[in-house]
């Protein structure tokens, strides 16, 4: 099947409704999602608001490096980081001020195979996962990694400094959520 012919993945109706609860779990430090990718809290500037929205996204550790890819695709907080090529990352009370570079999916395609291989392994998480990376399981190619990070863009997250309280007050007070 190739990329034109798939289908294009949808936010699940429950997502944006559990956001704003899975932004307070997180923000309260609570760790949300397998330990090997914790839920964070991404804040973003608009594209074209400039207001600031916070999503909750999993963070994947690889070779020391912080990288989060797109499970749903071009949703809009991919677009406005796209765009902004910058973000604050909340790990529970700790805020970090990061540049996010976009991988091409060449670059992407072996991070995301280390980052979801032990996923894809367990064969309850291998169904869930299945379900947004479509051309992945145990034994997928590497060549099947570039496909789906051509539909899920994936960046890596480089740590710039601590925001300073009141660019951090600045950047948090976004009250919407866009996924």
């Amino acid at each position: 099947m190739s990329i034109t012919a798939m289908k294009p993945h949808r936010v699940p109706f429950f997502v944006p409704m559990f956001n704003p609860f899975v932004r307070v779990l997180v923000r309260l430090g609570i760790r949300l999602g397998p330990q090997r990718a914790p839920m964070v809290l991404l804040t973003i500037r608009g594209r074209k608001t400039g207001a600031s929205y916070t999503n909750p996204v999993n963070m994947f550790r690889v070779n020391g490096r912080r990288y989060v890819f797109a499970t749903f695709g071009e949703t809009s907080w991919v677009k406005n980081l796209r765009a902004a090529g910058r973000a604050e990352l909340t790990e529970g009370r700790r805020r970090l001020v990061v540049d996010a570079l976009v991988l091409r999916p060449e670059a992407a395609a072996p991070i995301m195979r280390e980052a979801l291989m032990p996923f894809l392994r367990s064969p309850a998480t291998a169904i869930a996962l299945k379900r947004f990376y479509t051309v992945v399981h145990h034994d997928a190619t590497l060549e099947d990694f570039v496909t789906e990070a051509g539909r899920h863009p994936a960046f890596e997250l480089r740590e710039l400094s601590r925001p300073s309280s009141r660019i951090a007050s600045a950047v948090t007070r976004g009250n919407g959520s866009r996924t």
